[in-house]
Parts: structure tokens; sequence; C-alpha cells
């Protein structure tokens, strides 16, 4: 028989053996369980969320690179290039490949000369970039640069001569402020276009009509799936989707047509604009002077900009679309139908010119352009020697509202809707106008000079020829129009009776080719019978007895202080195919400079075939 101790110690051994063994059990469940659970989570990885996480495994190690199609030509109407794609050469540096990059570009600055402008730029590429991201330090070299570049390319490590296409202008200043330039892409840019098609873009159309134009010149990009690793090298081309390049657009302007508005405005300022009177499209459109849109294409310095913004004859200004001027005598011809359709005059009334005319009971003397006035004349005399009296008269019985409702009937007043962006409304006064922006009441000495194309009235060039246009179609044309792709049909602006068309254009006929016409100089120089009007616009008011001996001094004015010339007409006379518009500004006369301007664009539209 066993002492009682050692009973004892064997139930305590059994004891903890059965609690060992318990938590051994439990300890095997615990793992199979973790194992049972691991087992499912590895099944549910591997096999129903394979395809999840593969794609994410992807999207880790592949990633799509967008590529920028080639942009479309810009073409006048005979095809020939007025924009386009030429291979050139940029200076690209990758940072990690440079031992030292301010050495470098040191010795880049020796080789070839860096502006601040692009070093400033590249600083700010390098901010955002990856070290082994190529960045751009100089576009477009010179052939000789760059074989002073590839010369000296053994030397400097991290260093490439990139090839790529860029924009450019063969015809620079004459169709600078038309065909506009593109620019680098900035934060306004990506705000207004549809960014998944402009995500590999590093241009878009800036003014002109690259602006207007871009949704077809840009085209559709195309992708490559490329490889990368952790640092987000590429390390191969899994797949490439070309892009689709953009569209050309052909313009309506003849190139011929620019190239002799331009000769015939010379070194003055000012605008011509010439329509085809049937169909609205745009022969020719000159800003003069204009600028090298070459210059903005990477990115104008701050030097040539400023130099452009300080010159005191706008370049950058828009004289066509965006020039306000008052019309002057060139308003005549409308306000002459609107007498005759409301009765104020026939054909044959007459008015005594005696050089002046004055309001019942008021003391101010409007003044004719002739000292001692034109005597009698009639509707026909009045146009082709621009009889000042009888339009102050004229004005005066229509009243400033039927003035103004028979101008807005030829588009006066309102953009002309030309594919451009930037067009002006120009100004057609009118007494709810003035009220809304003087806080005055309308005065009737304001209707009287508002006869002759002063005081509040302003126009555009486009706007005139535009109205031109109308005028020679008898009250039918089309809008204006750039896109020669695009057929407008035209309309009828204006219902007015025959018998008051053919009075107008017989005065408008003797403006060039009667004897006493304020054009009739030029009458010589066209090869068919035309009709026109000529206009001064006021540049600077005098009292009224300085006005003739300002008219008299007008050749030794200061030219800053020299009144517009202006001409408006339409050719040939019997069966008008273009309409056009002069501007001269600090011309002088109309007469005696902007006529012979008009004359010598007329002819070479004509010898053009147009």
């Amino acid at each position: 028989m066993k002492p009682i101790g050692t009973l004892s110690v064997m139930r305590d051994e059994r004891a903890e053996l059965a609690v060992i063994s318990t938590r051994y059990r439990w300890l095997v469940i615990v793992v199979l369980a973790v194992f049972v659970l691991l087992g499912f989570r590895f099944a549910k990885l591997q096999v129903s969320d394979h395809e999840l996480y593969a794609s994410r495994a992807d999207d880790n190690r592949i990633r799509l690179q967008a590529l920028a199609p080639n942009r479309g030509l810009i073409l006048d109407r005979r095809g020939r290039v007025l924009a386009e794609n030429l291979p050139a050469y940029r200076l690209v540096v990758v940072p990690e490949r440079t031992p030292s990059l301010d050495d470098t570009l040191d010795e880049l600055h020796e080789l070839v000369e860096i502006g601040a402008d692009e070093l400033e730029r590249f600083e700010r590429q390098r901010q955002r970039s990856r070290r082994f991201e190529a960045l751009t330090l100089k576009s477009n070299l010179e052939p000789e640069q760059v074989a002073r570049l590839a010369a000296q390319r053994h030397r400097l490590p991290g260093v490439e001569i990139e090839p790529y296409l860029t924009r450019h202008y063969p015809h620079g200043e004459t169709l600078a402020h038309v065909v506009g330039y593109v620019g680098r892409v900035d934060e306004r840019d990506l705000r207004r276009l549809p960014i998944e098609r402009y995500r590999a873009t590093t241009h878009v159309g800036k003014t002109g009509a690259e602006r207007s134009f871009e949704d077809t010149l840009h085209g559709q990009p195309g992708f490559e799936r490329v490889e990368t690793n952790a640092q987000g090298r590429v390390l191969r081309v899994l797949e490439r989707s070309t892009p689709t390049p953009g569209r050309d657009v052909a313009l309506t302007i003849d190139l011929d047509l620019q190239l002799a508005a331009v000769e015939a405005l010379g070194s003055f300022s000012g605008s011509v604009v010439v329509l085809e009177v049937r169909t609205g499209e745009v022969l020719a459109l000159v800003s003069q002077p204009g600028f090298d849109p070459n210059l903005f294409v990477h990115g104008i310095s701050r030097q040539d900009y400023s130099s452009l913004l300080n010159d005191r004859q706008r370049p950058l200004f828009n004289r066509f679309l965006s020039g306000g001027y008052e019309p002057g005598s060139t308003i005549k011809p409308f306000l002459s139908l609107a007498g005759l359709e409301t009765g104020a005059i026939t054909p044959d009334h007459r008015v005594f010119s005696n050089g002046y005319f004055q309001l019942p009971g008021h003391s101010r003397r409007y003044r004719d352009w002739r000292r001692g006035g034109h005597g009698w004349v009639n509707l026909e005399m009045a146009l082709a020697e621009s009889v000042n009296v009888y339009y102050y008269q004229l004005a005066v019985e229509l009243g400033i509202d039927r003035i103004a409702r028979e101008l807005a009937l030829f588009g006066f007043g309102r953009s002309t809707g030309l594919d451009l962006p930037g067009e002006s409304n120009g100004v057609l006064p009118t007494r709810s106008w003035k009220r809304a922006t003087f806080g005055e009441a309308w005065f009737p000495g304001e209707t009287v000079i508002t006869g002759i194309g002063q005081g509040f009235t302003v126009v555009t060039p486009l706007q005139l020829a535009h109205a031109t246009a109308a005028l020679a179609g008898r009250g039918r044309t089309a809008p204006p129009r750039l896109n020669g792709a695009v057929a407008t049909l035209p309309v009828q602006m204006v219902e007015h009776r025959q018998a008051h068309w053919d009075a107008v254009f017989a005065g408008m006929a003797s403006v060039v080719h009667g004897p006493t016409g304020t054009a009739r100089a030029i009458a010589p120089d066209l090869p068919e019978r035309i009709a026109g009007k000529t206009g001064t616009a006021q540049v600077f008011g005098l009292p009224d007895d300085e006005i003739e001996r300002a008219l008299r001094a007008e050749e030794i004015l200061p030219e800053h202080l020299r009144n517009h010339a202006l001409f408006m007409g339409f050719a040939p006379f019997d069966e008008p195919r273009i309409a056009l518009s002069v501007v001269v500004e600090h011309g002088g006369g109309g007469s005696r400079v902007a006529a012979p301007v008009a004359a010598q664009v007329i002819a070479r539209a004509l010898e053009l075939g147009h």
C-alpha cells in the first residue's frame, strides 16, 4: 500500500497532464482554424479576387502614356500653306545623368545662348519632374547650334539633341492676325479644353484661325502601354496606338490678294477687308502693322514681348476685328437709303449748301468741308462731292431713332459673326444707349453730326465691309466667314425699292467716275467701273473757326494728330462681286490716301478673277 503523499502527487500529475492535453487540443484546433482561414483567404486571393489584384499589380507595373497627334495645316483658298509643321531640334537634359547639372548648364551656355526665360522655364520643369526624365532646355535650335552641340556631345553626358515637329508661319506678319499662332498649353487652356484629348499636347491655338479651328486642327491622341519599374522608369513598350493627325483647314483667304493689300497700305497703319458679295467669303483681312507669330510658338522672350507692347503703332492690336473708328462720310450711302425709304428725300430733292448748317434757334454752325459750300445739290451730287450740309439736314429730318433703325438693318452696332475670336460690336448710338452709357439725354446737335458719321458712331473695318457687301447685293449677302469648308447662304438683310438702290449706286459711281467726285483721281487706275465712297474720321477736335485752317494744314500736322482716312466700295459696278473697306490711320483725307489703296486692291482682285 502506497503512502498517502505518493497518491496525492500522482493525482496532481494526472490533473496537470489533463490540463496540458486540453490546452494542446485547443491549440491544435486554433492552429488548424488559422490554417483553414488562411487557406480560404489564399483561395479568395488566388481564385475569386485574382483578376482584381492582377489588375492592380498591372496598374503599378504598366502605365498608359498619351501620344500627341500632328497638327493639321492651314491653307489659303488655292491650297497654299499658311501654317505648317517643320522638323526642328531641341536641346534636352536628363539631370540624373549629368555629373554636375550646374557645370553642364554653364558649358551649354558657352556653346549656345540660353536666355533667362529658357533657364527659368527649365527650372520650373525640373522642380516638378523626376531626375531621370528628359527636360527641354532650348527649342528650335539653329543648324549651326545643332552642329556645335553634336561636336561636343561626347563630353556632355545627360545632354541630348532631340528631333520634333514645330509650328511655322511662312508668311509672318502678313497673316498674323488672321492665322494667329500656337503657344504652350497653360492652366487657362486646360480649363477650357477636354483633358483626355490634350494629355500629351504641349501647344494649342491661342489666337486667330489657330484658336477658332482648334478642334479640327488638333486631331486625336494615341497611347502607349509601357512597363515601368518601382521608380517609374520605362522598361519596355507593350502596345502602341497611333495618334490620328489633325485635319487641314482651308481658309477663304486669297494669299495673292492679301499680299497686294499689304503692299497697297505700305508703311501706313490701318486695315483692308475684302469680301465676296454673294457668299460672304473673306478674300483679304489685313491689320497693319502686324507681328511675327513665330516668336510666340516656343514662348516669346520678355524683351520681345515688351517691345511689341510698347510699340506706339500697336502691332498686337487686331484692327479689322476690334478696331473702332468713326465711319465719317462712308455712312452717307446708308443714310441716303434711309432718307429715300422714309420719304424724307427723293433722288431729285435739292439742298443749297452755303458752307454751313444751323439748327433753328441755335447759333452753332456745322461747317461743310468746302469753304463757301457746294451750291444747289441733289442726291447724286451730294454723294459724289460728299456735301456735309445735305446730310446735316437729312439727319435732322430723319431723327436719331429712324437713323439707328435703318443703320441696324445693315448690321451696324453688332458683330458680323465672323469665325474668329475677339470681334467688337462697334457702337450704334440711340437715345437709350446714351442714357445708359452717360446718364444723359440725347441732344439735337448730336443728331446733326451723326449724319456725317461723327459723334458716337463707331464701326469696325469688318462691319463696314459687311454693310458694303449688303449694299452691293441690294440688301442681300451672306455672313462673313473664313472656313472654306462651311458654306453660308445669302440672306435678305434689307428690303428697299429698286429705284432707291439705283439712286444711291449712281451717286457712289459718281464718287469715282464723276467729274467732281471726291475719288475721281483713282478712276484711271481701275480696269472697270466701280462704286465707292470716301470718308474722313476726325481724330481731334477744333473750334469751328479753326477747322478750315486745320484742313489746309493737314499735310504739316504731326502724324498722330491727322484724321483717319476711309474708303468703302464694290466692284464691278454692274454686277458686284467684291466689297471692301479701307481704313488708313492718320492718313489725312479719304480721297487722297484711302481711295488709292482701295484702287490697287480692287484692280488686283479683278485681275485674280474675283
